[in-house]
């Protein structure tokens, strides 16, 4: 049991996760990343994994160079990316066109909908306005089951890229700042990581102090999809100084460092069944998966040396974008439903 074969790339007597105190130890370590914490090589690995480390450093270095060669040269693949734009402007679009052409299908915003009649709440909108009443609200609470199980299922940041406009925005500001530091006229500026926890922290002080729903005031998510709804107003001018600074200063700030939705959704998503998974096997250790990702730290692991086990599913921060299944050489990240596979 737990035989590797490099050369065949699979893995056999797989250990279920909850299991396995390795993937136990590494899921409370991507917890802590997720609120902030810098990424840290593990402190024990399976000797699973540390077989396959070890034949990695005796594979042929030059038919490594040449698969990473070859890939360099291969067309990208944008499979994922275009599914999720498709998504995310369909659902947008879905509420521009239900409010303009009064079907009364889908009313409201991302922040608060109705759909054929049933109540739609964002979770950390929802949150904001009990923080801010001192209450538990129970029509809230109603409003927010279908939304939280519905994240609960998909992983709870898979909201942020297939689903919040401002996410695509910031998708296409950032290939400016991409081609400015190519250019060399800017350079990319890494901010504290611990920053989101703390916003959300303060946010949250901010609703019950005030009795008031600060943060949705400055949301650029709402912001944008009101926009989009009912017309544009001078909000926008707050997100387009958002957009400006990650174009010239960093690289997707607010969703990378300061969004508390993205918190709110990530701690949803922690038992979630949908996920990206990364064999280490077949992985090349190239790279290109985390110049691609929205949130790098949640891909420490195909650092070479840092995988604790042979097969590990990417922590809860992950947005499930698909940037990375899109771009990895070997098929060594790929979408994975948890216990679907030993079903099959």
């Amino acid at each position: 049991p737990g035989r590797t074969d490099l050369h065949r790339g699979r893995c056999t007597g797989g250990v279920e996760h909850m299991r396995n105190p390795y993937l136990n130890r590494r899921f409370l370590d991507q917890i802590a990343v997720m609120l902030g914490r810098e990424a840290r090589k593990p402190s024990a690995i399976s000797e699973r994994a540390q077989e396959i480390h070890v034949l990695k450093r005796a594979t042929n270095k030059e038919r490594l160079q040449e698969a990473m060669i070859a890939h360099a040269d291969a067309k990208k693949v944008h499979t994922w990316r275009n599914r999720r734009w498709a998504v995310l402007l369909v659902v947008n679009l879905f509420f521009t066109l239900s409010f303009w052409l009064d079907i009364q299908i889908l009313e409201g915003a991302l922040t608060a909908s109705r759909f054929i009649g049933f109540h739609l709440i964002d979770l950390n909108s929802a949150l904001q306005v009990m923080l801010a009443h001192k209450h538990i609200i129970v029509n809230l609470v109603i409003g927010t089951g279908t939304v939280f199980v519905l994240w609960l299922l998909l992983g709870g940041r898979t909201f942020c890229s297939w689903v919040c406009p401002y996410h695509l925005l910031a998708e296409w500001a950032e290939k400016i700042h991409l081609w400015l530091v190519k250019k060399k006229l800017v350079t990319d500026q890494d901010i504290d990581r611990r920053l989101r926890t703390g916003s959300w922290l303060v946010f949250a002080v901010l609703a019950i102090a005030t009795g008031y729903t600060v943060f949705e005031s400055i949301s650029p998510t709402g912001i944008v999809s009101r926009a989009l709804i009912y017309g544009p107003g001078l909000a926008l001018l707050w997100v387009l100084a958002l957009l400006v600074f990650e174009v010239f200063f960093s690289r997707r700030a607010w969703c990378r460092y300061a969004c508390p939705i993205g918190l709110t959704y990530g701690v949803v998503g922690i038992f979630s069944p949908v996920r990206v998974k990364y064999k280490l096997e077949s992985c090349f250790h190239e790279g290109d998966c985390r110049k691609v990702c929205l949130v790098p730290h949640v891909l420490d692991t195909v650092i070479k040396g840092r995988a604790v086990d042979t097969e590990i599913p990417i922590g809860p921060d992950c947005t499930r974008c698909g940037l990375c299944v899109d771009t990895c050489p070997t098929g060594s990240l790929t979408f994975d439903v948890k216990g679907l596979s030993r079903l099959l």
